[in-house]
Parts: structure tokens; C-alpha cells; sequence
């Protein structure tokens, strides 16, 4: 099921969306009392806290900033992907906006098979076929116009002016420009867009002016979703649909619309969990993993200790191999998504639990059905004083998506149709697997394993988290989490402290340096956890924010050269 090959393609993947990353060092605490906003971007962060102190709320920030990240984080902020937003109003409602990619109108179920039946390498990552009907520009403008208190322009008018006067090149950002070069050199409007005049690189502290994104920007402000989903924008997509055998029509742009979803929710030891929905994974298996664990005292156990970390490992491979089998999008397939989220079916997924002794993960399998007794990616955390919370994961897929300029748009493209099971039992980029729950058919939105999460007691918001990373971004949330509630860390701590990752298959534990002694890797070994791997790179990015008292507290990643923002 996993050849070298592939499992050396996971890691690639993996490290694609933290590439450059150096270690984690402490994350920096930053304090405010009015409004607060994590993200990946120091300047998108900025945007979020001065439309909070311009009158906004923690709705009104969350968009600005998801415009900003098209403009100022383009290896996953964007106008051509999509993402999934759960938000706590100060009312105390809680509400998911899912604004997935689809898949096209002409898209077939094996459109990535050869005439043999086996995977065209590629085809569903770095062509035109790969291109999901992007959500992103639909969902901000409905969440904006239900729930935020600014207008359009006002909210969008940050990131045009970002885009239209630039800004000076970080050194990040820079630094990835150059290792995709080889990446963006097929496409001649991608090489426009991410090098100097002439095709020379960029450098660090350049003026990054991006003028055709600047144009749709304005677009988008000055006629709301008509400005992306018809008219100008729309004729750019379908012609560059059109140059590379793409599948995205006019009619799919004008078709697509946003959902309003009802959040997961689930409690651990005393607090309120709100998550993300199917077609995300992330709500389910994190609900899943907490209610295996909260049996068990983890906090006595001890952060990074080998009865800890083998007890998380036991729960991401169970969680993991449910994913596989029962989620995809719920309006085609009947997702037993009470089921999976009962203690009860947690408990009896964890009776098979043996504390000196891993199982295997090809003898776990998905957990059977109950009778139907009655069925790079970022992310954004935002708090108000009001008591508004926002958590939005965005993306476009890998990172830089299908590295797809849309010419004389100025924006990516993404690659999400790389999330569908394009072959059942066949793993995607990220090493998943997945069969006809995720199959691919027109119109559907593929599984995703964003996870943007609010932690509530009481009901009222305390923390605010979720991350980038494909697969490992449901067990980074649940890290920080576990280190929060069970370690009783405080935030920077929780955020920074190092992660490790199981994904049942394939079956291997990836952990960061520092995540594991030599004798916690020996005790783990001795348990029958063979195949342990320190990577060279950094798991997940969770940008986070709380509450303390009357205080709002923000955390940007260490991992990554975010920022935190308050007001």
C-alpha cells in the first residue's frame, strides 16, 4: 500500500508547507483589551487589529485579514482556494461558514487514472485539472455581510492597497519565491507575478507591487461576489481554464455558493469544543482523539512522556483510519458524524487500548457503522471584547496551490482536487487514504483536514487555534489542546512546545526535535512502535489567540515568522 516512494512523497509534502522553517523558539505574548488577531502574516495581522480599532469586530477582522493573505501570504492566503470559518458571536451562537472548492461540472471519478487504472503522477497537483471552483471570495463576502459590521470596501480596501502600492519583500517570502521558480517557469503569467521585471528574482526588502491582483481586488470591492464569479474575473478564470485543459467553466463560477454549516461540538474535562463539519475532518477526529483520551489523566502522565505520547498515538491511528472510510462531503454521502463524536463509540473504538503495547495499524481498520438507530493552508484566530471569535483555516492546497497564475488576474490557483480519493485505497499527496465517501463527482467539495477550533467554558470564548499542515493539522490542534486543558501550559508554551504526528497510515510517528527523548523513542519502541522518524522540518502553524479575564492574548506560531496584533 505504501512504497518508499510514496511515503518520501508524504514527507515532501509535509515539508512543502513549513519549507525554510527554522526551530521553534518561544512565542512571543502579545496583550490587548479591545480586539485580537493571529496569523501568519505580520502585516495581515495589522490590517485585522486596525479594522477592529477602526470600529469592526472579530468578524470584520477575520475578513480583512483573509483578503490581506491573498496579497501579502500568497503560498496559501488566497482568492483562488477556499477554507472552512467557525465563529462564537457575542450573542452566543455558534456558526461554520464552509466555502470549500467543488469539484467542476465536467469532472468524472477517475479523471486521474491512466488506461491502466493507476494514478497519472501529477495530474491532480501541478496541471489545470487539478483546479477545484474556488470558495474563498464567496465565503468572506457572506460571512461579512451576515455577521460583520463594516462594508465591503471598507474591509477589502486594506489588501488593495497592499497590492496596488506594495509592500517591502520579507525575507521569507522572498526565500520561497526562489525555490519555486522551477515550479512557476511553465506558466509565464506565475513567473510575471513572483519575479522582478525581466524574470530576475526577487530580494529581500524589494518593493512587491502586484497590480492584477490589485485590479480584482477592486473588482471584488466595487461589485461584491460579481466581481469574481462573473464579468472580467470570471471570463480570466475560464480562459485560463482554457490554455491548460482545466475543467472550471462560467457556469461553475456563477453556480458556486457558500454553506452554513452547523459546527461540531464536543466537551473534555469541563470545556467546550467548537469545530469544523464534514466535508472537513478536523471537528470529527478532534472530538474523537479528546473523548479517547479523557478517560485517562493525562495531565499526571506528563507532557512528552512515553504512556502520553503512546496513548496520543493509539488515538490518531483509530481517529485516522475512521477518516479513510466515513467522511467526505455530507451532501453526497451520509457521514456518521454523531456516531463518531459519541464518548460512547469512543470508548468502545479504545476498548482494544493496551498501555505497554502499540497495534497495528493494518489490523485497527475504521470502526463499523452503528444501526441507523436514528446516521501551505493558514489559519486566522481573532477575538473582540464584545465576545465575537473567529477561527479560518484558508488554502489553496499545497503550497503556491497548482502554482497557476490566473493571467492578467494577478491571483494562484489552487490544487485542492489532489484532496478527493482519486483512486480508492490510494493515498494523496499527504499520505491519506480515502475511497467512496471522498470519491471524486461534479459538484462536491473534497474532504479537508482543517480543523479551525473555539475552546469555550461557560460558553463563553477562551481560546482560539488551528493551523496549516494537511494531515497533521487535526493533531497539531489537538497538541495544543492537550498542552493547554492537561499540562496547564500557558499559551506560548502550548503553541510552542514541539509536536509529533500519526496518521495510521502509513504507519510511522514523525516528531520535531525536542518532542522526544531518546528514552522516551526507546520506551516507545519497546511498546512495538517501529518506525519512528525526527524530521528536518517544523509541524503546523497555530497562530493563537484567548482570553484572560478582560485581557485578550495573542500568539503567533515560532515556527514561522507570523504575528500576533492586538488593539
Amino acid at each position: 500500500m505504501y512504497s518508499t516512494v510514496k511515503v518520501i512523497g508524504w514527507i515532501i509534502a509535509l515539508a512543502a508547507t513549513a519549507a525554510g522553517v527554522a526551530r521553534a523558539a518561544d512565542a512571543q505574548l502579545v496583550r490587548g483589551d479591545h480586539g485580537m488577531v493571529a496569523s501568519r502574516s505580520p502585516l495581515a495581522s495589522e490590517v485585522g487589529a486596525e479594522v477592529i480599532e477602526a470600529g469592526g469586530n472579530a468578524v470584520d477582522a477575520a475578513v480583512a485579514v483573509g483578503f490581506a493573505l491573498a496579497v501579502t501570504y500568497p503560498s496559501a492566503g488566497n482568492l483562488g482556494g477556499g477554507g472552512f470559518m467557525v465563529i462564537r458571536l457575542a450573542d452566543g451562537r455558534v456558526v461554520a461558514n464552509d466555502h470549500r472548492e467543488k469539484a467542476p461540472g465536467k469532472a468524472q471519478r477517475d479523471m486521474y487514472l491512466d488506461e491502466n487504472g493507476a494514478v497519472v503522477p501529477g495530474l491532480s497537483t501541478a496541471s489545470h485539472l487539478a483546479v477545484g471552483v474556488p470558495g474563498t471570495v464567496d465565503g468572506l463576502l457572506e460571512v461579512l455581510a451576515r455577521h460583520g459590521t463594516l462594508t465591503r470596501q471598507e474591509v477589502i480596501a486594506p489588501a488593495l492597497r497592499l497590492a496596488k502600492e506594495g509592500f517591502p519583500l520579507p525575507a521569507d517570502l522572498a526565500a520561497q519565491f526562489k525555490r519555486q521558480r522551477e515550479a512557476f517557469a511553465p506558466y509565464p503569467a506565475s513567473v510575471r507575478a513572483f519575479s522582478k521585471a525581466g524574470g530576475t528574482a526577487f530580494e529581500a526588502g524589494d518593493l512587491f507591487r502586484q497590480p492584477d491582483l490589485a485590479a480584482t481586488l477592486d473588482r471584488i470591492a466595487a461589485n461584491g461576489r460579481a466581481g469574481f464569479y462573473a464579468g472580467i474575473t470570471a471570463r480570466l478564470i475560464v480562459a485560463e481554464m482554457g490554455r491548460g485543459g482545466g475543467l472550471v467553466s462560467a457556469e461553475d463560477l456563477s453556480a458556486y455558493s457558500s454553506v452554513w454549516r452547523t459546527p461540531v461540538r464536543g466537551a473534555y474535562r469541563g470545556y467546550e469544543i467548537v469545530s469544523m463539519p464534514p466535508p472537513s475532518s478536523g471537528g470529527i477526529l478532534l472530538v474523537q482523539m479528546l473523548n479517547m483520551l479523557e478517560p485517562y489523566d493525562v495531565g499526571a502522565l506528563g507532557a512528552g512522556a512515553p504512556a502520553t505520547l503512546h496513548l496520543m498515538i493509539e488515538a490518531e491511528r483509530r481517529a485516522y483510519a475512521d477518516r479513510a472510510q466515513h467522511l467526505g462531503d455530507p451532501d453526497f454521502y451520509q457521514v456518521p458524524a454523531a456516531m463518531l463524536v459519541d464518548k460512547r463509540y469512543a470508548r468502545q473504538r479504545f476498548a482494544d487500548f493496551d498501555p505497554a503495547a502499540a497495534n497495528a495499524s493494518a489490523h485497527i481498520g475504521a470502526g463499523a457503522p452503528w444501526p441507523a438507530e436514528s446516521p501551505e493552508t493558514t489559519h486566522v484566530s481573532a477575538l473582540d471584547a464584545a465576545g465575537n471569535a473567529v477561527a479560518y483555516t484558508t488554502t489553496l492546497n499545497l503550497g503556491y496551490g497548482s502554482k497557476i497564475v490566473v493571467a492578467g488576474g494577478g491571483f494562484l490557483l489552487n490544487n485542492e482536487m489532489d484532496d478527493f480519493s482519486a483512486k480508492e485505497n490510494t493515498a494523496n499527496a499527504f499520505g491519506l487514504l480515502g475511497g467512496e465517501a471522498n470519491a471524486i463527482a461534479p459538484g462536491k467539495r473534497m474532504l479537508s483536514s482543517m480543523t479551525p477550533t473555539i475552546l469555550l467554558r461557560g460558553g463563553e470564548p477562551v481560546l482560539v487555534t488551528g493551523s496549516p499542515g494537511g494531515s497533521t493539522i487535526i493533531t497539531t490542534v489537538l497538541q495544543v489542546l492537550v498542552n493547554f486543558i492537561d499540562h496547564g501550559m500557558g499559551l506560548d508554551a502550548a503553541v510552542a512546545a514541539p509536536r509529533v504526528h500519526h496518521q495510521w497510515q502509513p504507519n510511522r510517528i514523525v516528531f520535531e526535535e525536542g518532542a522526544m527523548s531518546a528514552v522516551a523513542q526507546q520506551a516507545l519502541e519497546e511498546r512495538g512502535h517501529v518506525d519512528l522518524m525526527q524530521i528536518p522540518f517544523r509541524l503546523g502553524d497555530a497562530n493563537s489567540v484567548m482570553r484572560v479575564g478582560e485581557e485578550l492574548i495573542g500568539v503567533a506560531d515560532p515556527r514561522n515568522a507570523g504575528a500576533a496584533a492586538g488593539f
